[in-house]
């Protein structure tokens, strides 16, 4: 292999500086494709990790998506034994059945198999470059996206505990090709680059060569002009998490009457920001537009808006935000002892009951169904629906209570992952966890 090129000595030195900032004795990821890029970066990767020993692995996804992706691993493997990189190769079905396009789809794929090998607290370089990133910004600003979108694409950031980074995101292509070729480096072009059905690659042939032969340096403008919206970003989160806090700091539910209080452009900035923090995809512009103005001209009704991934509900004066809930089926019901855990539509029930005299019983449980009456100690008795409107509990979640029953008698209410709402007379909740809490799956009649 040829030696690196004076360009490429600085090249090297960016990864060089990558690596240093990684955790210490943490392995060291590249995402390989089999392109320029990605051979590339994990050439001077290599180069990196023997001068300065730290473990390096290379994941090669293998998309299935056309015939040349055979191609791709074969060439993956080789160029990894010439470099003594194990590398490893995911094979993932890309399904776009679900009407969110072929790319979008093979990218949620992509990350799911990075979360699959790269460990938390370890470190996954991409290799995407300064040409992608003017590409990216310009289908942001297409889409008509704000500081978020046309930030583009991070340096770093972390995904599911792992570091993700793009250590050549500030070089340009040219310089790339020039570095691979004085290495001799061999990569194979991907077929698809060249069809220019999907939007990136008519940006890359048509629209950015147009306006590089107008503006020379309209790539590196365009990158520039990304970076400054993601420190513009950055700043918006600031300010939403200063009023996030002002606000209680529970992104899941917010005061409507101090909400409102800030401009509207502020009150889209902290609903945005708190579908952040929960994890949870931000509405469609449209739809953001149909819960402010719900939220503007509310009389009392509840309010309900969804989209895809999350949900918005306005009860009490709060705004809560939350992924669509599930529902128990009216008819949905099992046996249980009281003291193993049981699986439900909606998870695994692991709490543990039981009568005061500690006799064995076997339980029903089923959905609520209206009208349950309890017997409580030194209350009487309370109707189920009187005294879920005491703990205050919202409209969703009466929908997934789980109600229990010994003897045609209602003994117990409440949701997963909770205590108890309700208790009656003679009954309790013993110490400790439910038996068998570790096995894959429990069978919760105990027979």
């Amino acid at each position: 292999m040829a030696p690196p090129s004076n360009a490429g000595s600085s090249l090297q030195a960016l990864i060089d500086d990558a690596l240093a900032d990684t955790a210490p004795g943490r392995c060291v990821w590249v995402a390989l494709s089999g392109g320029l890029d990605s051979a590339l970066l994990l050439s001077l990767a290599a180069d990196a990790c023997r001068r300065h020993p730290r473990s390096l692995f290379a994941l090669h996804i293998h998309h299935g998506l056309q015939a040349a992706n055979d191609d791709f691993e074969r060439h993956c493997r080789w160029l990894c034994s010439r470099l003594g990189v194990p590398l490893f190769v995911e094979y993932v079905d890309v399904n776009s059945a679900g009407g969110d396009g072929i790319e979008a789809t093979a990218r949620r794929a992509r990350y799911a198999a990075f979360a699959r090998h790269v460990r938390c607290g370890e470190t996954l370089w991409l290799a995407q470059h300064q040409d992608d990133q003017a590409e990216t910004f310009l289908l942001a600003a297409l889409r008509g996206s704000g500081p978020a979108g046309l930030a583009a694409m991070p340096r770093r950031r972390n995904f599911s505990g792992i570091l993700m980074e793009r250590p050549l995101l500030s070089v340009a292509l040219p310089r790339l090709e020039a570095e691979a070729q004085c290495r001799g480096l061999a990569w194979i072009n991907d077929p698809t680059n060249a069809e220019l059905q999907f939007d990136r690659n008519y940006v890359r042939h048509k629209v950015l060569g147009a306006l590089e032969a107008r503006w020379p340096h309209a790539r590196a403008s365009l990158a520039r002009s990304a970076e400054l919206a993601g420190e513009t970003g950055g700043l918006l989160d600031e300010l939403a998490d200063t009023d996030l806090a002002r606000l209680g700091g529970e992104p899941q539910q917010l005061a409507v009457k101090e909400l409102l209080q800030l401009s509207e452009p502020r009150c889209r900035l902290l609903i945005r920001r708190c579908l952040t923090h929960l994890g949870l995809a931000r509405p469609p512009a449209r739809r953001l537009a149909t819960l402010m103005a719900q939220l503007s001209s509310r009389d009392g009704a509840e309010v309900q808006v969804n989209w895809p991934g999350g949900e918005a509900r306005l009860w009490r004066d709060r705004l809560f935000l939350m992924t669509p809930p599930l529902v128990l089926d009216d008819g949905w019901q099992a046996m249980w002892c009281g003291h193993k855990a049981l699986p439900t539509p909606l998870g695994r029930l692991q709490r543990r009951l039981a009568p005061d005299t500690g006799q064995a019983v076997s339980l029903q449980v089923c959905a609520r169904r209206g009208g349950e009456v309890f017997q409580l100690a030194g209350r009487g008795r309370r109707d189920l629906k009187r005294l879920l409107q005491e703990h205050g509990l919202p409209p969703w979640q009466r929908k997934q209570l789980l109600v229990v029953w010994h003897e045609g008698v209602a003994v117990a209410a409440g949701l997963l992952g909770g205590e108890w709402l309700v208790l009656a007379q003679g009954w309790h909740e013993p110490p400790g966890q439910p038996d068998g809490q570790a096995g894959s799956e429990v069978d919760g009649s105990c027979r």
